[in-house]
């Protein structure tokens, strides 16, 4: 049932409509090392929401970057005031899971929305997502870039392989029912969330592809919207040696306990 055409965007007054006012959608930043990026993506994000009219908060949880980035989410709390930037900050690096976790602690919004905060996810896409799940009532809206008109730009060929081959395992082994595994753009209910980070053991890489099979599990209904993830213009990628060696393990975990 998962419909990946891409509708033309909404007015600001379609958006009003069909999202009523006391729908809020809390955004979780995780970040390490993004003082460069923070600022854009934050920008993005407000100029997205405000044009379409859409209640929203943005919480950064910044686990200890020795960068100086919560030094600037501290200036981006003052610019847009606490009402709309969230800093909660960790002192060291702690997991994906558990960056959530906390964020979502702080979140008064009853939809989340997760991104990478390096500009790999443009947030020009997120009024889609709220579009297609208020369209299909959807428990989980998942960006992809392998359908419809997604796609990736600027990653080498071996990044692109890694990428395709763990979907492509992950869709052989595990029948998921989602066509992006392993991406990090996504609306939730809150309380869908929360389920499901309360079920998963994974950590790294395949935490979210953990996410998207245990959310078939419990019978969650998931939207898929077409989307260009560009590699980040700052900074290095986190993705290395080791990620791919757990994803593996994990994809193993997964197909002998599901």
């Amino acid at each position: 049932s998962l419909e990946v055409r891409r509708s033309p965007p909404m007015s600001r007054r379609q958006l009003e409509v069909r999202s009523p006012r006391r729908d809020k959608y809390s955004v979780l930043l995780p970040t390490y090392n993004e003082r460069e990026n923070l600022p854009l993506i934050v920008w993005l994000l407000v100029k997205s929401f405000s044009e379409s009219g859409i209640n929203y908060e943005i919480i950064i949880i910044d686990d200890g970057s020795p960068d100086g980035t919560r030094d600037v989410a501290e200036q981006l709390e003052k610019i847009y005031g606490s009402d709309r930037i969230l800093l909660k900050p960790r002192e060291k690096k702690l997991g994906l899971g558990t960056a959530y976790i906390h964020g979502m602690k702080h979140a008064t919004g009853n939809y989340i929305i997760i991104m990478d905060a390096d500009l790999s996810h443009h947030p020009k896409f997120i009024p889609e997502f709220i579009r297609k799940q208020k369209e299909g009532n959807f428990d989980i809206v998942s960006g992809t870039r392998y359908k419809g008109n997604g796609g990736v730009y600027g990653w080498d060929l071996k990044r692109k392989i890694i990428s395709r081959g763990a979907n492509f395992l992950t869709q052989i082994l595990l029948r998921p029912g989602a066509s992006d595994l392993t991406g990090s753009f996504r609306l939730y209910r809150k309380e869908v969330l929360e389920k499901l980070i309360e079920k998963c053991v994974s950590k790294g890489y395949v935490f979210q592809m953990e996410m998207i099979v245990r959310a078939r599990q419990l019978n969650y209904t998931i939207g898929e919207v077409p989307i260009s993830f560009v590699d980040r213009v700052y900074g290095e990628s986190k993705l290395g040696g080791n990620e791919i060696v757990s994803f593996l393990k994990g994809l193993l975990t997964l197909f002998a306990t599901t």
